[in-house]
């Protein structure tokens, strides 16, 4: 019997539903999944910004959710150096790839080393930007209203220069 591994790869940033989702879904069609968590160099080259949680941070939440069973960092844009590595069968993704000039060439890599390509119902409702406008959002709230709520300050606005401290 072969065993049938799966990869899984995202930022993970902000841990959410979306990506607990997609792991639980992958999990249900391999043996062993692997996330693969984007670095902070590829997640700033390829998105323009820093992650709000640092790779170690993001690793280390991966590996405690029972649902997954290796952790790995992507440090290249290049997914067939991920196969290389880790030798996985299926690679797994949201479906708003799908249809997408990035899937399509996705698709066509993994098809020429026989890697089958399995897309999820990416989770509308919630990702990492909404999650991230959302604390900017309440972050900028709460330095213009600083002398009315000195309680939400004591919190919101550490998270804000922890932000900032972190993509500096």
């Amino acid at each position: 019997m072969v065993i049938r591994i799966g990869y899984a790869a995202g930022a993970y940033d902000l841990f959410h539903v979306g990506h607990l989702n997609i792991l639980r879904q992958a999990k249900a069609h391999c043996d062993v999944l692997v996330a693969g968590v984007v670095s902070d160099e590829i997640c700033l080259a390829t998105k323009g910004r820093l992650p709000a949680v640092p790779l170690h941070e993001r690793m280390e939440i991966l590996k405690h959710i029972s649902l997954v069973d290796r952790v790995v960092s992507e440090t290249s844009t290049n997914r067939l150096e991920a196969w290389r590595e880790v030798g996985f069968h299926v690679f797994f993704k949201g479906d708003d790839w799908k249809g997408t000039k990035k899937g399509a060439l996705l698709e066509q890599q993994f098809s020429a080393v026989g890697v089958e390509v399995v897309y999820f119902p990416y989770t509308v409702h919630t990702s990492s930007t909404i999650l991230r406008r959302a604390l900017e959002a309440l972050s900028t709230g709460a330095q213009e209203h600083a002398a009315l709520d000195p309680v939400q300050d004591a919190v919101l606005i550490p998270l804000h220069t922890a932000k900032l401290a972190h993509n500096q």
